[in-house]
């Protein structure tokens, strides 16, 4: 079969969407050869990304231009009334300009199905493949992130679509496949739960900048959070579990901080100077994949407190690096970690607190979380992920023949 793979523009600044994909495509670009199906992969930006640059897949864009769009509206509406006019008992319809540009180019190219490996699959007239994170806008609907500014409506609208119309569904657990069925009553046949990937970079990374605590000018001892700054991080709680570790046990751990702003940086910098902390965070921003290995690297511990999940890369990350975890025990987090984190309730700094204490306290259970984390992040790669992708394509084969 012929399969559009959809790609998107993520940068290094978007997180773990940027980190999922270029895996993939990497993973995807070395063992595409394994498969007996051809892929192509599809943009809509303007720029076509500079690390396609002599790769062997061909490579479709769907960018319009300003001019281009105008032509495509004023062509559809003019088709529309003309059909009409030939067929007036017919009910005037104007096709959707994006829909139908995508779809002259998948009939022009002859592809079979669709793919999406992260949430953005297009909703068309189309075989498809999809891929689901997390459904948090059902499951925490207050967060800020996932509610205002029709943030709400238009993810409900566009996963009551996508997730309606696919063919098969790609998510990362059991838990994921529960409310994908719970919430948009989709058969679970159609589902295939593929589990996250630990990134390559860090299950092989490159050399190690030792003197990453002389460059941030960084304690002996640090707690490490890599997390944009979203609401549903939960920087705030870390900062509540950071003010009771010095109230309750007289510890004084310093805490590094790195991410982009998503509107909440300011409200967790108040919350600092409020809980008079400024000592011992440390705002680091963005910080490129080197630093950000090392960072690991030299962490007493990771400290990922979200109240999303449970698909998030900085767990794995953190494991395969030899830094130990500590994650919220959200949904699906057991299945998707399970022994190799301390598993702790978001809500509850004091209990954040306690885990950070008994890994102080308690060398031996911090060297058994490394080692657990370490046998974990080895068990699943991007390499075993494409190869379960490949076997869901060949699943659909057996469909598609059946028309042209």
């Amino acid at each position: 079969m012929k399969v559009a793979l959809f790609i998107s523009s993520q940068t290094p600044e978007s997180g773990g969407s940027y980190t999922f994909e270029s895996q993939i495509i990497d993973a995807l670009l070395e063992l595409h050869s394994h498969s007996k199906h051809t892929f192509f992969l599809y943009v809509s930006e303007q720029k076509i990304p500079e690390w396609t640059v002599g790769i062997c897949l061909p490579i479709v864009s769907v960018y319009l231009s300003k001019l281009s769009k105008i032509k495509s509206i004023v062509w559809t509406a003019l088709s529309a009334c003309i059909n009409k006019i030939q067929h007036p008992r017919t009910r005037f319809k104007i096709e959707n300009w994006r829909e139908k540009h995508l779809l002259d180019s998948l009939a022009l190219h002859q592809i079979d199905v669709i793919l999406s490996l992260t949430p953005n699959c297009p909703t068309v007239e189309y075989p498809s493949i999809a891929t689901i994170w997390d459904l948090q806008h059902k499951l925490q609907s207050y967060f800020p992130e996932v509610s205002e500014a029709g943030e709400w409506d238009r993810r409900e609208k566009f996963y009551t679509e996508m997730l309606s119309r696919a063919a098969f569904i790609i998510t990362g657990t059991e838990t994921g496949k529960a409310e994908i069925e719970r919430f948009y009553q989709v058969p679970a046949a159609r589902i295939k739960v593929i589990p996250f990937f630990t990134p390559q970079f860090a299950l092989n990374p490159v050399p190690i900048e030792r003197n990453i605590k002389t460059k941030f000018n960084l304690p002996e001892r640090y707690l490490f959070y890599p997390a944009q700054f979203w609401p549903h991080k939960n920087h705030v709680g870390l900062l509540l579990a950071l003010k009771y570790l010095k109230e309750k046990y007289n510890l004084e751990l310093a805490l590094v901080l790195v991410g982009a702003n998503k509107g909440n940086e300011f409200y967790v910098r108040e919350k600092v100077q409020e809980l008079d902390l400024s000592k011992q965070v440390y705002f680091l921003n963005f910080v490129d994949r080197v630093d950000l290995i090392s960072l690991y690297v030299n962490a007493f511990a990771m400290t990922f407190v979200t109240f999303f999940g449970p698909d998030n890369f900085p767990p794995l990350e953190a494991m395969a690096l030899g830094c130990p975890v500590i994650a919220s025990n959200v949904s699906g987090a057991q299945e998707q970690l399970g022994s190799a984190a301390i598993l702790v309730d978001p809500k509850q700094p004091a209990e954040i607190a306690l885990a950070i204490e008994s890994l102080v306290k308690d060398d031996l259970l911090r060297q058994k979380t490394i080692e657990n984390g370490l046998k974990r992040a080895n068990r699943w790669t991007a390499k075993d992920y494409i190869q379960e992708i490949f076997a869901t394509i060949d699943d659909f084969e057996a469909i598609r023949r059946c028309w042209k």
